[in-house]
């Protein structure tokens, strides 16, 4: 993710490149990848001709609206499992 020096520090960007917004679901990039594809991951904001983000608040709400493990699965079939 770029720094961007016109932010204060305490200000976190809305918007973050694919490698950070999956970081920040806990996904990796490929995994993060296959759940955007199935929808279950918003699609990014395309800023450019070449550059897409992803709004960290469709993010939040993608995370509040994935199921809850009610079974006791281990997350391992999403690449989880630590």
């Amino acid at each position: 993710m770029p720094k961007q020096s016109a932010l204060p520090s305490q200000l976190p960007p809305r918007l973050i490149g694919r490698e950070a917004a999956a970081a920040y679901v806990c996904l990796s990039p490929t995994i993060f990848d296959k759940l955007v594809s199935e929808g279950r991951m918003p699609k990014p904001r395309q800023l450019s001709s070449h550059r897409k983000a992803w709004d960290v608040r469709e993010l939040d709400v993608a995370v509040d609206s994935l199921p809850r493990d009610e079974d006791g699965n281990d997350g391992a079939e999403f690449g989880w499992k630590e």
